[in-house]
Formats: C-alpha cells, structure tokens, sequence
C-alpha cells in the first residue's frame, strides 16, 4: 500500500518564475516545497554560451510550439520556441534584461484592478532580485540572485548603429530600465563573467541543498487534483507512471502562458462550454483562461556588410569557444541582440510603442537560417500590442499540444505601428555612422521608397516572435480575470498562477525580469509578507 506523499507546496514548473519560488519559499525551514519539471536538468553546452541560444531551438531542449495558421502572417504557422528544463526561457532566452515601463505597471493596477502592481510598488521587487555590475540605487540592485551586466563583448556594427541612431534623432540611453526608457544604447544582458544567467543560476542551484526542497526532473503535470473548490494536489507522469503528490498549502502553477492554462483547462477550471467539448467535467467555470494571448511581434530587416565581419560567420570557432569558455570573454559572449531602444512611433503616445532590436549577422526566420554572406540585421518589435488571441485544448490528452493563436495584427493599429517602425529603421540605416559599413539591403531586396503595401507584404513574410508570450490567465478583478491581485485562481482555494500569464497586458520590453519580478512578489504573498520596499529591496531575505 502506497503511502500518502505531501508537501506544503508543489510549484509546477522550474522555469523563470518556478525557480524564484522554490529559492524563497524553501528560505523557511519550518516548511516543504516540491518543485516539478517536466524537462531535464539544465544540461546543454550551448546555454552556457550567449550567442548560442538559437542553437537551442527546435531541439529536445524545446517544447517545439507552434501556432495556428496566422491569417495576417499570409497563412503561416509562428514558431514559438520554449525551454523544457530548468531555468526555463530563462536558459534559451537572448538574455536582454529589460524591465518594461512605469506606465506598463501603473496601467495595470488602473486598468485592470491589479492593486499592489503600479510600478511604484513593484520596483523594490525588481530591486531585490538584482545584481548589477554597474548601475546602482535607486532603481537597481547590487546583492540580489539574478546577475545583470554589460555584455563583455559588443561588435563595432552595434556600436555604430547607436550612433546612427542618435545621429538620427533619438536621445542616448545608457539604461532603458532607469527613469526614462526613451532612446538607444547598449542592452545589459543576465549573464555572469560572459556566461548565460539563468533562474536555475541564481535562485536553484544554490537551494538545492537545502533538506525542506526537492526538485523532481521528468515530471510531466497532467492535471490539478481538486477537492471540491480546492486544490489539494497533483498528478503527474515520470518514466512512463502515473503518481500523485499533496499539497497541505497551495499548488503554484509556473508553467508560463502556455502550459498553465493548458493544465487549468485539463484540471476542469477554464471555460465551460470549450471543457465540455472534450468531455472535461467543469469544477470552475472562468471564461477567461485562455483568453488575452499576445505577444511581441519581431520583424527584420537584414542588409549586407562591408568592411567588418559577422559573428556567424567570422567568429564561431574551437578558439573562440575556449576563449568564452575558460576566460568569459570574446565573441561568443555577445547575445547577438546587443543594442536597440525604445521610440514613438507617433505623437501623443504617453508610452514607447515600438523597441529595436540589433544584431551584428543575419538573425531572421528565429536565427535557423544558415548563413549566406556577411549581414547587419535590425528589428522592430511592437512592444504596445493591440490585437488579442487565445489559446484552446484540441485534446483532453496532456500529450497534445494546444491550439495557439495570438492573432498576429488583427488590430490595424499594430500593422500601421510596424511599417513605421521599420521606416525609422531605413532612416537609421541612412546616417553616416552605420551607413558606412552597409552594402544594399538583402531582406527586403530594396528599403528605397518602398511603399507601405510593399512594407505590409514584407512584415507578412517575415514577422516572427519575440519569444514573450503572455496574459492568457491574466490578473484582475473583473469577470473575464483569471487570478486576483494576489495571484489566486479566481474560485478555487489553494491554487495560485506564478508566471507571465497572468499579465494582464504585456509589458513595454522583454519580459523574462518582469517574470522574475512577479515570482518575487508572488512569494511575499504567498507568505503573507508585508510588501517589500526600496529601502529594504537590497536586504537578503530571511
């Protein structure tokens, strides 16, 4: 007879957010945690190396998403790569540490309801959880988990599209996640010594030699055991059987905005009717999960060089591999996207709507594409989305990957946000400072007088994720909301979403720090913690 197997709290999931609440809340001795990972142990060679993060791509390292057919993307399926093992998206991701916008936050509580999340509030999280090599108080930390530091590697073709950029207009940055976001200059990446800083990095590894944690890899969460309106537990498979585990306190559901409402919905709480459909008896009726899925759309334009070199092409070797390896330093440690900046693209916005991303070789098609010659690629991504999909089961089987549909420019609005974002571009490319080092565009073929039909068809052909899922078990208090401010799933004790889901709207920049921000926070309220504050942001956590 099989005895009953407990836990205070099961965390689902050891990705960005599922490893800062395994850190935190393991941090009290009086109390046990079990944390659950459907991938491996986070064992690649290449996430130690940041500009071998592509290489992660379609892998058994991914979960292999894609969406549906995107009627404004001329029919295609979006890629959409997401890490299967620790650490997440956090150790596949580009490593941009970007924080969003006041406005982001503040729109949320004013917004939606989502009291406790202004900006003014969730900045001694961010605080809290950093470490910054450069900058300091009173918006950046020195002493927390997450390392953040300027890249030790940046191509010249970066640095001359900077200053192309303020040559163009645009005001220099030296921190997009200081007191202004406005203007262009170098990304500061989560990375230590020229490696790859994960969650795993930051907040696992260091826990996991604590008695009252246990981490489980292989364990695959097929649904939510529920008692009544209370979760009690969970089921899970693990080399091929079925287990059971309990939890005394609360389930946290990590699993990010894809696999937390799948696992929602196979549990019997989303919407009723679609449970219905696969025979899925309904415990919670919320319309809402599932719902809001957005993301940031990318597109590129890519031009031949002259006169420098490509990271590709020129730099990916066994001694530059030694070099990043064994020092930290060199190519290798570059993140490919190393600079960009944040921009309206027109006037009266309160917010940045569009962010640029730049990278020293051809990074297009999610970086799969082999190289074909020296390149310069840079990105505009809308970064204040408009259009609004959902994701839906196409099967009760946990096995099945579900239907995903961001609806892809839906909204006119983020078309027309896009063409200029990519004009801007054009003109960037124009200034004396990166000109200089472009020999013709080759993707599109010509940015000369291009009509924005002629842009439209090019953002059709080429758009691709940003890789920022979000909003799909979104926080509020209205009837379509999810979890409350607190992060409880609305009509159900004991079970809470921990992840990027629950953004109501997504932020204005890359979401892996907001991620880690709303774990940190998540954990004060799971405990009953009074908030933190700036003062106290730095202090370690007892």
């Amino acid at each position: 007879m099989s005895t009953r197997e407990s836990f205070d709290y099961v965390i689902v999931g050891a990705g960005s957010a599922g490893c800062v609440l395994a850190d935190r809340l393991s941090r009290d001795p009086a109390v046990s945690v079990l944390l659950l990972e459907a991938g491996p142990p986070d064992e690649a060679d290449e996430i130690k190396i940041p500009a071998a993060f592509a290489g992660l791509f379609r892998t058994r390292w991914d979960w292999n998403y894609e969406t549906s057919p995107q009627k404004h993307l001329g029919g295609r399926r979006a890629l959409w790569p997401r890490m299967k093992a620790y650490g997440g998206c956090s150790s596949m991701n580009a490593m941009i540490y970007m924080r969003g916008n006041r406005a982001d936050y503040d729109g949320w509580r004013r917004d939606f309801g989502a009291v406790g999340w202004g900006y003014d509030d969730v900045l001694p999280y961010f605080v809290r959880a950093e470490t910054n090599t450069r900058h300091g108080a009173p918006f950046h930390g020195t002493t927390g988990p997450l390392h953040v530091e300027d890249r030790r590697y940046t191509h010249e073709l970066t640095d001359a599209w900077v200053a192309a950029a303020v040559a163009s207009g645009m005001p220099a940055n030296d921190d997009v996640n200081g007191a202004n976001q406005l203007g262009a200059g170098l990304y500061q990446v989560t990375c230590h010594r020229g490696q790859r800083w994960s969650t795993a990095d930051g907040y696992l590894r260091p826990s996991m030699t604590r008695p009252n944690l246990t981490v489980r890899p292989g364990a695959f969460v097929t649904r939510v055991l529920l008692a009544g309106p209370r979760a009690v537990g969970v089921e899970y498979t693990t080399d091929g059987r079925t287990q059971q585990v309990f939890a005394d306190g609360e389930v946290l559901l990590s699993g990010g905005a894809i696999n937390s409402p799948q696992l929602l919905m196979l549990s019997g709480i989303g919407p009723a009717a679609h449970l219905r459909e696969f025979g899925i008896d309904v415990v919670a009726d919320l319309p809402g999960v599932g719902e809001n899925l957005h993301d940031h759309p990318a597109t590129p334009i890519l031009w031949h060089t002259r006169g420098t070199t490509d990271i590709a092409i020129d730099h990916v070797s066994p001694r530059r591999l030694v070099q990043q390896q064994v020092l930290g330093t060199g190519p290798l440690t570059s993140n490919i996207g190393e600079g960009g900046g944040f921009l309206c693209t027109r006037d009266g916005l309160s917010a940045p709507d569009m962010q640029f991303h730049v990278a020293p070789t051809g990074f297009y098609d999610n970086g799969l594409r082999e190289p074909v010659g020296r390149m310069f690629t840079a990105a505009a991504t809308l970064v204040d989305v408009a259009s609004r999909g959902r994701l839906r089961l196409r099967s009760a089987d946990p096995r099945w990957k579900p239907d995903l549909d961001p609806a892809y420019f839906a909204e006119p609005a983020d078309t027309d946000a896009m063409v200029a974002g990519l004009r801007r571009l054009t003109d960037i490319a124009r200034q004396a400072p990166l000109a200089r080092y472009l020999d013709g565009a080759y993707l599109p073929s010509t940015v000369d007088g291009l009509s924005d039909e002629a842009w439209r068809e090019h953002i059709e052909s080429w758009t691709q994720t940003l890789y920022h899922p979000v909003g799909t078990c979104a926080m509020g208090t209205s009837e379509q909301s999810v979890v409350d401010p607190e992060l409880r799933v609305r009509g159900i004790e004991g079970l809470r979403v921990v992840d990027a889901s629950v953004m109501p709207r997504i932020v204005r920049g890359n979401t892996n720090a907001p991620t880690v921000m709303i774990a940190e926070k998540a954990a004060d309220l799971i405990r009953d913690r009074k908030p933190a504050t700036v003062s106290a942001a730095e202090e370690a956590v007892q």
